[in-house]
C-alpha cells in the first residue's frame, strides 16, 4: 500500500495577476508554456551568474499559480520575485493554510480528492504525488488510498532515488543546475529562450564542462552533512543531506572514478562513503578535460 506524509518543511506561495505567467516565464529555468492544471513543472530561480537560489514545483491553479517551495525560505523567494515585478500586475502571497503532502509507494494513480489539489511529482515518477490542501481535509481524503507515515520515511525514499531537497542539498549561490540533476529531473527548458542564469547553464551543457555531480551515497559509520569526502589526501566531494546510512553528496566524477579503478574506498571522517549512479542520471555532461582544467 502507498504511504503519505505531510511535508512540514514545505510551503505554498500564490502568484496571481494578469502578468503572473509572463513574469515567471522570463525568470525561471523551465517553460511555462508546458504548464497545465494536470501537468505541473519543476523549476529553479538562479542568480545572473547561473548559480542556484531557489527551486520549486509550479502548479496551475486556474486563475493563479502556486509554488511548492521550502517553507523556511518562502519569504525570501517572495522578496526576490518582488524585485523583478516592477509595474507588472502580479501579487504574491504565502498561503499558511495550505500544506504540502507527499503520497508515494505502491499506488498506480492518485484519484481526485475533495478540497485538495493533487498532481504527479514532475521530477521523477517514483516520487509519487503531491497533495495540497488543509491538513484535516487531506488526511481524511487519503485514508482510503494510503497509510500515514512520517517525514523520515519520505526522506529515505527520495535519498535512495538521489533527488535533492532544496538548500539541504543545493548550496545557495554556488550550486549549478547541471551538477544537480535538473536536466534529468525535468527542471530546465533549453529551448524556451532567455531566463536568469541561462547563459552559463546552456554553455555548460553544450561544452560538457560538468565535472561534479550530486549523487546518492551509502554511508558506513558516523559522519555529518558538510563533511569532506576524500581519497587519501585528495578531495573527492562533500556530503549534503544524510539519513539512516543514505545521503547525497557532490562528487568530483573523475576523482571518484580514479579511486574506484584503484579499488580504494572513499572516506568522510571515520565513515566510508560509496557513491552510485541512479539510472536516471546522465553523466555524459561530464568531461575529463573540465576536471583537469579545474
Amino acid at each position: 500500500m502507498a504511504s503519505w506524509t505531510r511535508l512540514d518543511d514545505r510551503g505554498v506561495v500564490s502568484v496571481a495577476g494578469t502578468d503572473a505567467r509572463a513574469l515567471l516565464q522570463g525568470l525561471i529555468s523551465n517553460d511555462l508554456d508546458g504548464l497545465t492544471p494536470t501537468h505541473p513543472l519543476y523549476a529553479a530561480l538562479l542568480t545572473p551568474q547561473g548559480k542556484y537560489l531557489f527551486d520549486f514545483i509550479v502548479i496551475d491553479a486556474g486563475d493563479h499559480l502556486l509554488l511548492d517551495v521550502e517553507k523556511a525560505r518562502a519569504s525570501d523567494l517572495v522578496r526576490r520575485l518582488t524585485l523583478y515585478r516592477l509595474r507588472a500586475d502580479v501579487q504574491f502571497a504565502i498561503l499558511d493554510e495550505v500544506c504540502v503532502h507527499a503520497v508515494f509507494g505502491e499506488l498506480a494513480e492518485l484519484p481526485p480528492l475533495p478540497e485538495t489539489a493533487t498532481l504527479a511529482d514532475p521530477r521523477h515518477p517514483d516520487l509519487g504525488w503531491r497533495a495540497l490542501g488543509a491538513p484535516d481535509h487531506v488526511a481524511a481524503a487519503l485514508g482510503d488510498v494510503a497509510s500515514p507515515t512520517d517525514m523520515a520515511a519520505y526522506d529515505r525514499h527520495r535519498l535512495e532515488l538521489g533527488v535533492p531537497d532544496g538548500s539541504r542539498d543545493l548550496e545557495i549561490d554556488r550550486a549549478l543546475l547541471l551538477e544537480s540533476g535538473f536536466v534529468e529531473l525535468n527542471g530546465v527548458a533549453f529551448d524556451k529562450g532567455c531566463f536568469i542564469g541561462q547563459e552559463l547553464t546552456a554553455r555548460m551543457r553544450y561544452r560538457s564542462t560538468v565535472r561534479k555531480r550530486l549523487l546518492p551515497v551509502r554511508i558506513e559509520g558516523h559522519t555529518e552533512p558538510g563533511s569532506l569526502i576524500k581519497d587519501g589526501e585528495v578531495d573527492v566531494g562533500e556530503l549534503r543531506s544524510i539519513r539512516d546510512g543514505r545521503g547525497l553528496a557532490l562528487i568530483r566524477i573523475e576523482r571518484w572514478r580514479a579511486a574506484a579503478a584503484a579499488g580504494r574506498r572513499l572516506q568522510a571522517g571515520d565513515a566510508t562513503v560509496e557513491p552510485s549512479v541512479p539510472d536516471w542520471v546522465d553523466l555524459s555532461f561530464a568531461s575529463k578535460a573540465a576536471e583537469t582544467s579545474a
